[in-house]
């Protein structure tokens, strides 16, 4: 049978999307890739069942009312919240924008993925913790054993840079700076854009003290600051492994603070560290540059902002930034799915 060049083509930019670009250009975020990985997955996974095979796969099938009937799939088939279908919509569009960029010609599908409306979803606002609660978190860890060190020094950073997970797993000590004048650590946030998060005397204390059982007193510069204990110093503690740790200080700490939520999870931290900030005065224009955020709106949808405190910040603005994978591409056989490099 004749070779389908175009399925081929595509199935190539699939592959180099996923292992190449979006990890250079796009994200360092392991959960974002694997949200791309997940969604392109998923969409091959429902072309598969609608009967597409690699023969007959080409850029048709990314055209909107295959979309549309993917998004529908997802919602009666697999039960996906509306929260999740908008997810998936949205990490297929990154795609779709850069097979039009690799070939202008096919720019027409991202325009059409583009005008797909989103689905309706309930605003879900993020629970954070109050201040006794982050209190009682952080009295829970044992700093008399290693694990206890680590942990209470990780939970420290978490709240008081109020930083992403993956922003804290991503600081490595070439990025502290504790004997300044106003110690501070530089948190690489989303895009590669960086931002200093300053540091208080007691935070700077654990982190030195952490430093020298951890990393000896020749610290590697380009070293994680929280490593794997399997995969080494460059290899980066998963956010699995901190979750878990969280929430069993958090059953612990439930049990003298009622405040805390026992599925206590990182982001809570970052929510609560900004809601305190505004309560101490913090200028919200101020707090925006902190979190990372490179919206002011953001900042105030986050915070949950009233007309008339966004009216106040908006008038502070005139006095205020695997790549070891096989390419499984080439490969004509099998399923569609593995024809695409991907597994389920």
């Amino acid at each position: 049978m004749k070779r389908n060049k175009e399925a081929a083509k595509i199935a190539k930019h699939i592959s180099e999307f996923l292992n190449d670009y979006a990890p250079m250009f796009l994200t360092n975020s392991e959960h974002t890739l694997k949200s791309y990985k997940d969604a392109l997955t998923l969409y091959i996974t429902f072309l598969e069942n609608e009967g597409v095979t690699p023969n007959h796969f080409s850029r048709h099938y990314f055209e909107k009312n295959f979309i549309e009937k993917w998004i529908k799939w997802l919602k009666e088939e697999r039960h996906s919240c509306s929260d999740t279908c908008n997810v998936r919509l949205g990490s297929l569009r990154v795609f779709l924008r850069y097979l039009g960029e690799q070939n202008i010609e096919l720019m027409y599908l991202y325009q059409e993925a583009k005008n797909i409306k989103r689905q309706k979803c309930v605003k879900k606002k993020v629970a954070g913790l109050t201040r006794d609660a982050v209190k009682a978190i952080l009295n829970t860890p044992d700093a008399t054993t290693k694990t206890g060190k680590r942990d209470l020094v990780f939970l420290t950073i978490l709240y008081s840079t109020a930083g992403r997970l993956d922003e804290i797993r991503s600081i490595k000590v070439s990025d502290l700076n504790l004997d300044k004048q106003n110690p501070y650590v530089i948190i690489h946030g989303k895009g590669d854009k960086l931002r200093t998060a300053y540091l208080l005397p007691r935070a700077v204390e654990y982190i030195k003290v952490y430093l020298k059982d951890f990393h000896g007193l020749k610290p590697t510069m380009d070293a994680y600051l929280f490593y794997s204990r399997v995969g080494g110093k460059h290899c980066k503690l998963t956010e699995q492994a901190l979750d878990k740790r969280i929430k069993i200080y958090a059953k612990i700490a439930n049990e003298t603070c009622q405040d805390v939520p026992l599925n206590a999870h990182a982001h809570q931290f970052r929510h609560a560290k900004a809601s305190h900030w505004l309560e101490d005065g913090i200028n919200v224009v101020q707090i925006n540059y902190l979190l990372g955020h490179e919206h002011l709106n953001t900042t105030m949808k986050y915070l949950d902002i009233t007309t008339e405190e966004k009216l106040k910040a908006l008038a502070t603005l005139e006095t205020e930034i695997e790549k070891t994978k096989d390419k499984k591409w080439k490969n004509v056989d099998g399923t569609l799915v593995e024809f695409c490099g991907l597994t389920r």
